[in-house]
């Protein structure tokens, strides 16, 4: 839903899914309006928005859940303003190649 919002009406969303030997590493790529470097940490702050509505608590939420529930971590892989941000989300997979 963030990606949509900061794409403002038009864009491209990408998510990529790659294997590695622990982890399962997932991007989700916007053309939106990207985040300013200063932002980038903030984001994941109770709160923290930049939207006139809303209550800043989505990707607060999701960082716990990730970190909290399935051991993972959450972050912007990189962002460039006018261009999109890119997010990684690395999950631990089980030896058997599942995920944790």
């Amino acid at each position: 839903k963030n990606a949509v919002d900061a794409m403002e009406g038009s864009g491209k969303i990408d998510i990529a899914i790659r294997p590695e030997k622990t982890k399962a590493i997932i991007e989700i790529s916007d053309t939106g309006k990207g985040i300013a470097r200063k932002n980038q940490k903030a984001i994941f702050n109770p709160g923290f928005t930049t939207k006139s509505r809303g209550w800043g608590l989505g990707l607060t939420l999701t960082k716990r859940i990730i970190e909290e529930y399935h051991g993972g971590l959450i972050y912007v892989k990189k962002s460039e303003i006018g261009v999109g941000t890119t997010f990684a989300i690395e999950l631990p997979m089980a030896e058997n190649g599942s995920l944790k």
